[in-house]
C-alpha cells in the first residue's frame, strides 16, 4: 500500500528517562540508589512493557504457589476412594479418615499456601518500593 506523499515520519523525543548523574547516589542501607530514576512502581503506574513484566512475574509466582498447593491436595485427597474401595469393610475407618485425618494435613498445606504469597507479595512490594 504506498504511502501518501503529504505524510512523513515525525521523531518524537524527549528527555532521557533513566539517566542520573553520579553526584546524585544516595546510600540507603546496602544499596546504592539513584534518587532521579524511574521507579518500578512508575513501570507499573504508566503500563510499560518492564511493569507488564513486574506485574507477570508476580502473578506467575501466585500460579505457581497455587498450582502445587493444587497439586498436594489432589495427591492427598485423590488416593482416598481407591482405599475405601479396597477396604469395604471399613467404615469407622472411612469417618477417621474424613473426620480426623484429613484436617491436620488440609490446615498445613493452606497455612503454607497463605504464608508463601504473603511472601510472594512482600517480595513484589520490596521490588516496586525499591526497598
Amino acid at each position: 500500500m504506498p504511502q501518501d506523499p503529504t505524510e512523513r515520519r515525525v521523531t518524537v523525543t524527549g528527555p532521557p528517562r533513566r539517566t542520573v548523574p553520579p553526584a546524585r547516589l544516595r546510600s540507603r542501607g546496602r544499596h546504592p540508589q539513584a534518587t532521579g530514576h524511574y521507579r518500578p512502581r512508575t513501570e507499573i503506574d504508566a503500563q510499560t512493557t518492564l511493569g507488564h513484566t513486574y506485574v507477570r512475574s508476580l502473578m506467575r509466582s501466585q500460579l505457581r504457589a497455587g498450582l502445587t498447593a493444587l497439586a498436594v491436595l489432589g495427591l492427598l485427597v485423590g488416593p482416598l476412594p481407591l482405599l475405601f474401595a479396597a477396604l469395604p469393610d471399613a467404615r469407622r475407618l472411612e469417618w477417621a479418615v474424613l473426620g480426623f485425618g484429613l484436617y491436620a494435613p488440609l490446615v498445613l498445606l493452606a497455612r503454607w499456601y497463605v504464608r508463601r504469597a504473603e511472601r510472594n507479595e512482600r517480595d513484589f512490594v520490596r521490588l516496586v518500593e525499591d526497598r
